[in-house]
């Protein structure tokens, strides 16, 4: 019993082996410039899409992005409120009419939901 407790009392050996080799590779030792000289340009890696196409500051990239989502919604906004109306379109014969009446296609609407649902389509 006096054997456990003394090795409880003992700490573990530690390995102090270098990770590395003592004697460095020459070749690993220069791998880090090796990389920098074969490294691609700034344009490859825009084109990758890897590095943001943007020449601003890092701290302003996300708020540009933020700006141009907002400038896209407000395009599509504008795009939609000018868009001509279905009855125009039904006119115009780009569109045909549902000959249904709407409480046959919100029945129909209904049945493809409740079908949806118990895994029939």
């Amino acid at each position: 019993m006096a054997d456990s407790s003394d090795n409880a009392n003992q700490a573990p050996p530690i390995d102090e082996t270098p990770i590395s080799p003592s004697r460095p590779d020459p070749q690993r030792k220069n791998s880090l410039e090796q990389h920098l000289k074969h490294r691609p340009v700034r344009q490859e890696l825009v084109k990758k899409n890897i590095l943001p196409a943007s020449n601003a500051a890092p701290g302003l990239i996300a708020q540009q992005k933020e700006l141009e989502k907002h400038m896209r919604a407000d395009s599509l906004n504008e795009k939609i409120a000018h868009r001509p109306s279905p009855e125009a379109l039904i006119k115009e014969g780009v569109l045909h009419g549902d000959p249904r009446s709407p409480e046959e296609k919100y029945q129909d609407a209904i049945e493809e939901e409740y079908a949806k649902r118990e895994g029939g389509a």
